[in-house]
């Protein structure tokens, strides 16, 4: 009869604490990053709204002064229930039976005291000890930040996450203090929590934390062939050697250490900055790097030979208009030594349009041209070349787009785009038609390309030329009438004066 009591105290207890946990998400809202932010009120960092979920499954949320938990237990057959608000002083009364202090304790610590002074006192009661509502508590940020802010945090809140918003450019992430409530002071490294995955850098932060954040000395950059290229903020007594295996990685298989180029601006001011080269020896010795210095390390893949692709190509192997090229352009490739022209072609095969004349490209080695047929090589799998790609070799792609040129008695003479099917009317219109001050009767003569006349009820080929013949009379009226009438003048001038002569005679 007694277990059936204690079971049904226990059930008691179960069914009216369990509402209450399932509706503990209830609790007052507390405004985001993004909302205060808006409003112009504090901001709080990652798992920035106090989650009771979320610090009763992390083991290390420690009691915090204005946490609210929910003790209930089976007292002889009769739940009881009541919530426990942590003050200043951690002290934690448990119901009528005793006093925990909660300071420094994680919620897991206390939870296991308190249920063990409960089942002390009432065996098999059921205990739980649950959190309803996680504190949230101010933290202060001084030193290098944009203003001194009264932040909001709550137990779950990095460093790193309340600072974040609160940064200038010159802040620096190597050098942050925390002063405690108990007024011990401790230094923390952002990077190594960052790079080392040590949390231990980026602390959950506590009520009444004045964050110090410090000046940085040294911000300098790393690129090319390292394996973390990036900016990063040096300690003292860290340089070149720190830079490149701790910062940047190590240096990447092809890395040439020999060739390393330092630009350097501090000090520098009448310039975009100085360059220093740097060997091995130099880089051994640690040279000593500056605020705001650039180090970059050249790679033996950056002394690749180069050929060049010139004509009816396009700059880049991605590029949408590739029907489209307004005029020839030239393009630089690296390749590698002896590869052959078969594989260097298809790998470029992107370069190429609908206007390129694959079939009559041609190799232009100093002064040696060497037929191509990029056809071949881009649609027969079985081909290879028996040619290898030589430095500063150039590959001409001809234009495919052929032209009729029209000239003569036009408005606009010139050369226009070669159409299939289309008669000489065409062509001149395109010229914007004959110019009947010159042309009358359309009078044309039309010769291809070998320079053979055709009529004008025979096929326009490809460059072939049409030329409006001037056969107006009024052309040639205006053409020779100022010749004729000054010889007529002079004709006349002569008889007058011989006339004039002759009578004085």
């Amino acid at each position: 009869m007694n277990k059936k009591k204690v079971f049904l105290s226990a059930g008691i207890v179960f069914l009216c604490f369990g509402s209450f946990i399932f509706s503990q998400s209830n609790y007052t809202k507390i405004k985001t990053s993004s909302e205060e932010s808006k409003s112009g009120s504090q901001v709080y960092g990652a798992f920035s709204v106090p989650n009771p979920q979320l610090a009763a499954s992390t083991e290390d949320y420690l009691v915090t002064a204005g946490d609210i938990y929910e003790l209930g237990f089976a007292a002889n057959g009769k739940a009881v229930s009541y919530s426990i608000v942590v003050d200043s002083s951690y002290s934690v009364k448990v119901a009528n039976v005793g006093v925990v202090n909660g300071y420094g304790k994680t919620f897991m610590q206390l939870k296991k005291e308190v249920e063990q002074i409960i089942n002390k006192n009432y065996p098999m009661s059921g205990v739980q000890l649950v959190i309803t509502s996680p504190a949230s508590f101010k933290v202060t940020l001084v030193g290098e930040v944009k203003e001194t802010a009264v932040v909001s945090a709550w137990g779950l809140s990095r460093l790193s996450a309340v600072i974040s918003e609160n940064l200038t450019p010159f802040s620096s992430m190597r050098n942050i203090e925390i002063k405690s409530h108990d007024g011990t002071v401790k230094t923390y490294d952002l990077f190594k929590a960052k790079r080392d995955a040590d949390l231990s850098q980026d602390p959950y932060l506590r009520p009444d934390d004045v964050i110090t954040i410090g000046r940085r000395d040294r911000m300098v950059s790393i690129q090319g062939a390292v394996e973390r290229p990036g900016s990063y903020e040096l300690l003292q007594g860290e340089n070149i050697k720190e830079l490149i295996n701790i910062y940047g990685g190590g240096l990447l298989d092809r890395a040439d250490a020999s060739r390393v180029e330092v630009l350097r601006t501090d000090g520098v001011i009448k310039s975009a900055g100085k360059k220093i080269y740097l060997d091995e020896k130099i880089i051994e010795s640690n040279f000593e790097v500056m605020n705001y210095d650039t180090v970059y390390i050249y790679s033996y893949s950056d002394l690749k030979p180069i050929a060049f692709f010139e004509g009816a190509v396009l700059l880049k192997r991605d590029e949408d208009s590739a029907t489209e090229l307004l005029g020839s352009n030239k393009i630089s490739i690296t390749f590698d030594v002896d590869e052959n022209y078969a594989f260097f072609i298809r790998r470029n095969a992107g370069l190429f349009t609908s206007v390129s004349d694959l079939k009559n490209a041609y190799i232009r080695r100093g002064d040696t041209f060497i037929p191509l047929n990029l056809e071949e090589i881009l649609y027969d799998v079985d081909y290879y070349s028996t040619e290898v790609v030589k430095n500063y070799d150039t590959i001409l792609i001809p234009f495919l787009q052929s032209f009729v040129t029209v000239a003569g008695a036009v408005k606009k003479p010139g050369r226009y785009p070669y159409i299939p099917d289309r008669n000489w009317s065409y062509y001149v219109g395109l010229a914007g038609g004959f110019d009947k001050s010159e042309n009358a009767g359309q009078v044309i003569t039309i010769k291809d390309k070998n320079n053979k006349r055709h009529s004008k009820s025979d096929p326009i080929t490809p460059e072939t030329t049409i030329t409006a013949e001037s056969t107006a009379f009024t052309y040639y009226f205006n053409k020779y009438a100022p010749l004729i009438t000054t010889t007529l003048t002079a004709i006349s001038t002569v008889l007058t004066i011989y006339i004039a002569t002759k009578n004085t005679d």
